[in-house]
């Protein structure tokens, strides 16, 4: 009888052990998940001010008169005289 009490306690802590490592595992597991979570979120965020900022710079780059001032500042051009504009037509 005493045997099978030792066998059953050598069995019941055997298996408290083991719960205590799934334990153990499972809290490790969820810490490492939980730093990857942020990293993705940091990544998410490096994403979205990128994102604002081409926006910001393809709206810039659209304003309808945005050549036209290239053109005054960059290679000093101007507007021809009315009666030297040639029209062409199809």
């Amino acid at each position: 009888m005493a045997a099978i009490k030792n066998l059953l306690l050598g069995i019941l802590i055997a298996m408290l052990m083991l719960s205590a490592i799934a334990v153990i595992y499972s809290k490790y597991q969820s810490r490492q998940l939980f730093i990857e979570i942020q990293a993705k979120e940091k990544q998410l965020d490096d994403y979205e001010v990128e994102w604002g900022r081409l926006q910001l710079e393809l709206t810039t780059l659209t304003e309808e008169n945005r050549i036209e001032i290239e053109a005054r500042n960059r290679l000093m051009l101007t507007l021809p005289a009315q009666n030297k504009i040639v029209y062409i037509r199809p």
